[in-house]
């Protein structure tokens, strides 16, 4: 196995995957700066929602969330140029897990995406070609790399699919058309398609096809008959997507990084007058010898050749580990009572999307078993509209403020208080019901990755 993943394969496809991914991620910052996203997810606030276990991270102050998205930028510049490869894509992981990581109201899949790409970039050769870094040092050039980088490359992409299409196969998808009727019902007025989009015919053709098309894109990527089709088929469904419904560059991310399928030749020929031009920008991958050694010579060529560098044990052991974690961190779901779209147990990281139209409201009330006070207090007081919104949706996020609210208690001096909440939410078109025991005490509940028995089961079975 060490010795396929060690195989070389022609740099060309990896070197404009590494091209084009810093584009698109310089894009992306600069798209969160223009508008004015900076200061209103981490400056604004002043409460922030963290991730199990990294309640640690936060904001820097405004001047450095600033200069946090700047270095951001240059990063991804660097790594588009090739320039200071390693320290740009080592930098661009950190500076994008870090924002990413500073505030759960904003969770995406393709930040998601994102950081482990960026991750896997920091170890792959991608600058031995079409690279400042390679034109400074020409010793670092190189017409190929070890192939478990294009592999690697092309499981992560596939396992976004593969996942995405498994979460598909559930009742509300193929049985209720959710959570498409409901959104597409608000796109009558779509140019052309409106009144096609607004019907129930069209919600359950898109369900089909949505399902169909993430669980077979992967093998149809893979197979070379069926590659061009495929690719046309990615780039229609993500357009689609794109001008549909607010889901940011995901679409287009998953256009461009999808090109890693191809053969990783691609480049060279599109891009042949180019490279006639520049040769240096693509050192040429050498031609077998036509001509077999002698006898004689034989032990002295092979004498005189290194052999090709297996993976190492280490490096090859890390990767078969990152990628169990990718198998069994979408599957963690299954360990949870419930759906995990009404309880969020098991729903982030695990390739979910676009599966719930969920709406929420909660009040906390606040009560000193001293004094016997009560406050009833709505988070839109201290919260961004963002926070409110996504806060009433997650049980987790929930918990969160109410240890906050206990806290900010007792910096006042109340007292060691109670803090219940009073939630109520509805998903995919069901009717309201509560999403929270409001006879628990969330001050006294601890988080974690356990199931919460705190958090009510759906009345709808298909739910439980």
């Amino acid at each position: 196995m060490r010795a396929v993943l060690s195989a070389p394969v022609d740099i060309a496809s990896l070197a404009a995957f590494r091209i084009l991914f810093g584009a698109m991620m310089l894009l992306s910052a600069l798209r969160f700066w223009a508008r004015g996203w900076i200061g209103e997810v981490y400056v604004a606030p002043s409460f922030h929602f963290h991730y199990f276990g990294f309640g640690w991270v936060n904001p820097w102050p405004a001047w450095g969330m600033y200069a946090h998205f700047a270095l951001m930028a240059l990063a991804s510049l660097c790594i588009a140029l090739g320039l200071f490869y390693r320290l740009a894509a080592s930098t661009f992981f950190l500076t994008f897990t870090w924002a990413e990581l500073c505030e759960k109201a904003t969770y995406l899949n393709h930040y998601y995406f994102v950081s482990i790409a960026s991750l896997l970039l920091v170890f792959m050769p991608l600058h031995r070609a079409a690279s400042l870094d390679a034109r400074r040092d020409p010793s670092l050039q190189s017409p190929t790399a070890p192939a478990w980088v294009l592999h690697a490359l092309r499981l992560q992409l596939g396992l976004v699919y593969l996942f995405a299409g498994l979460a598909k196969l559930n009742p509300d998808w193929l049985l209720r058309a959710q959570p498409l009727t409901t959104w597409l019902s608000a796109r009558a007025d779509f140019p052309l398609l409106g009144p096609f989009l607004a019907s129930r015919a069209a919600a359950y053709a898109m369900s089909y096809a949505g399902a169909l098309f993430d669980l077979t894109i992967f093998p149809l990527l893979l197979w070379k008959r069926t590659r061009p089709v495929a690719y046309l088929a990615v780039i229609g469904f993500h357009t689609l997507t794109g001008l549909l419904f607010p889901i940011g560059m995901f679409p287009w991310i998953m256009i461009v990084a999808t090109l890693v399928f191809f053969s990783p030749s691609w480049p060279r020929r599109l891009f042949a007058p180019l490279l006639a031009r520049w040769p240096a920008l693509l050192p040429p991958i050498p031609a077998p010898s036509q001509a077999a050694p002698s006898a004689a010579a034989a032990p002295s060529a092979a004498a005189t050749t290194p052999s090709r560098p297996l993976l190492g044990r280490l490096s090859f052991a890390a990767l078969c580990a990152h990628f169990a974690l990718q198998l069994l961190l979408p599957l963690r779901h299954l360990l949870y009572p419930g759906d995990s779209g009404w309880t969020d147990e098991g729903f982030r990281f695990a390739w979910r999307v676009m599966l719930v139209e969920k709406t929420g409201i909660v009040e906390y009330r606040v009560h000193d078993p001293a004094t016997h006070r009560t406050w009833v207090l709505h988070p839109s007081a201290e919260l961004t509209p963002l926070q409110v919104k996504m806060m009433a949706l997650s049980p987790d996020m929930i918990l969160e403020y109410a240890h906050h609210l206990a806290a900010d208690f007792a910096r006042r001096g109340e007292g060691d208080v109670q803090v219940f909440a009073d939630a109520y939410a509805s998903i995919n078109g069901r009717r309201n019901q509560r999403l929270i025991d409001p006879t628990t005490d969330l001050a006294r509940v601890r988080d974690s990755l356990l199931p919460a028995p705190w958090i009510l089961p759906h009345a709808d079975p298909s739910l439980r």
